[in-house]
């Protein structure tokens, strides 16, 4: 090979390695020290918090011979319900939306010769009412007004107002835990103090109708009363984890 090809070769070489070099993942490779007398910890912390939000789920189911006859019992079911709703309508405080709805059709027996069903024999469906907030008063006395749905589903939850509230506090908590932890880690090892490497921070805590609810019968009878509520607490919990790396005097 000519001399002046060699020389383009090696130029290409080094220009080609300095360009890898000066990319910014690589210059962050470098700028950290090797992983020596690195400890991986984590600590956590919680606060309990008054459970504030009411959800309640309001269903009812219709049969009839055609689709049309069951769509339209469950629309007027569905109306009177709402109207009864939106008069305790408050934005926070109660709030009223439509829930899931179905309609499917009914099949007879299975026809021994086809081995299928003979066709459709009626038709079903079902609808749904969600009222929530935070007045679980107002909620619980609604349920006694609402005569065209059943109660379906009950529970109570931590509104995401509430939730961030605390949030900010239980964070602070739980990163002084861990840098204590982490002095502490590095005095028991012989080592001055630490310097944090990474570090990252979660929060766990329950959304507003996040919760299982309790099914109830659905019954007249239920229905005519007000509806006995308990909140109750949830918990919020944040974590923090990462790694530091000891230090010498």
């Amino acid at each position: 090979m000519p001399i002046h090809r060699v020389a383009l070769v090696r130029r290409i070489r080094i220009v080609a390695a300095w360009v890898a070099c000066s990319a910014p993942a690589c210059a962050f490779a470098q700028a950290l020290p090797p992983p020596q007398n690195v400890v991986v910890l984590a600590a956590s912390a919680s606060v309990e918090v008054q459970k504030d939000w009411l959800t309640v789920v309001f269903s009812t189911t219709r049969e009839a011979a055609d689709a049309a006859t069951v769509q339209s019992q469950l629309k007027l079911a569905l109306d009177a319900a709402l109207n009864e709703a939106r008069k305790a309508a408050r934005p926070g405080q109660v709030e009223v939306q439509t829930g899931g709805f179905s309609l499917s059709p009914k099949y007879g027996p299975m026809s021994p010769a086809k081995g299928s069903p003979v066709g459709i024999t009626g038709w079903q469906g079902s609808t749904e009412l969600i009222v929530e907030g935070r007045d679980a008063q107002t909620i619980a006395q609604l349920t006694a007004r609402i005569q065209t749905l059943a109660i379906a589903r009950v529970g109570f939850s931590l509104s995401r107002e509430a939730r961030h509230k605390v949030e900010g506090e239980v964070t602070a908590q739980a990163i002084e835990r861990f840098r204590g932890r982490a002095s502490e880690v590095a005095r028991l090892f012989g080592f001055s103090g630490y310097q944090v490497r990474e570090v990252s921070v979660s929060s766990d805590s329950p959304m507003a109708g996040a919760v299982p609810m309790m099914r109830i019968q659905s019954s007249r009878a239920v229905a005519e009363e007000a509806l006995p509520v308990e909140a109750g607490k949830a918990t919020v919990t944040a974590t923090v984890s990462g790694s530091v790396q000891m230090q010498r005097p």
